[in-house]
Order: structure tokens, then C-alpha cells, then sequence
């Protein structure tokens, strides 16, 4: 019996690298998806279950498929990638310092005056004048 190549390792190993080099590019750019890689989670649960599965054929029909060999190195090799990648979004970014120029917490914010809708100016100290707080919405938009 000729030996078949083992695809659902080689798909899930393809999945989780995947998962890493498209996170730059594609999903940092959205804020649901760069505050919390979820996508990237995802992704890697899939190349693991592949990975499982394709581990679990070889060495169950390992006369009929291949990845005896190749299947517990990618296997490493993909937990190894899922592993660095978690690290470094949840344990080194939030080693990043923080802005010197921003108020902390509790800090008053230093008196402005910006445009509001009608293009009216208005100041800080006249929005708080009766009042103990101020919500400022900044909208990024293009106009």
C-alpha cells in the first residue's frame, strides 16, 4: 500500500504560522482585533485540533499515512510559535512605558478651548463652571 501524505498536520503547522504573520499586517489594524487577538486564539486552536488529528492518524495508520516524524516536530515547532506570540501580547506589551505627557489618573486636564459641532469655540473651565466632571469624545474621522 503506497503511503499518503498527512495533510491536516501540514494544514494546521500552514494555520498557526499563519495566524502570527498576518497579525501585523491584517489584524493590528482593527481595534477588536488588536486589543485582543481573538482571531489569532482562534487560529491557533485550529492548527491544534489539525494538528491532533493528523498526530492521532499517523500514529494510528501509520502504514498507510505519514507524519511520524514530521508530525511531533511541526506539532512543537506550532506550540512553540502560539507560545510566543501569547507572550509577547500579553506579558511584553504590557512592559511598554507608558506616555510621560499624558494626565494619570485623578489629574486635572489642562484648560483648552476646541470647536464644538457648530464650530462655536468653547473652553474647558466654561463646561465645568456648575458642574464636577467633563466626558470629552474625540472622533477620529475625516472631514
Amino acid at each position: 500500500m503506497k503511503r499518503r501524505w498527512n495533510i491536516p498536520i501540514w494544514a494546521g503547522f500552514a494555520i498557526v504560522v499563519l495566524s502570527v504573520i498576518g497579525y501585523i499586517p491584517l489584524f493590528a489594524l482593527f481595534p477588536i482585533t488588536r486589543d485582543v487577538p481573538w482571531v489569532n486564539y482562534l487560529l491557533f486552536v485550529a492548527g491544534g485540533v489539525l494538528l491532533a488529528l493528523g498526530l492521532k492518524r499517523a500514529y494510528r495508520e501509520s502504514d498507510r499515512y505519514r507524519g511520524k516524524i514530521s508530525g511531533p516536530i511541526l506539532s512543537v515547532l506550532s506550540l512553540l510559535i502560539a507560545g510566543f506570540f501569547v507572550f509577547g501580547i500579553l506579558v511584553l506589551t504590557k512592559q511598554l512605558p507608558a506616555s510621560s505627557g499624558a494626565p494619570q489618573v485623578g489629574q486635572s486636564a489642562p484648560q483648552f478651548t476646541l470647536a464644538n459641532i457648530d464650530g462655536k469655540q468653547i473652553a474647558l473651565a466654561d463646561l465645568l463652571k456648575g458642574h464636577r466632571g467633563v466626558i470629552l469624545i474625540f472622533y477620529r474621522g475625516y472631514w
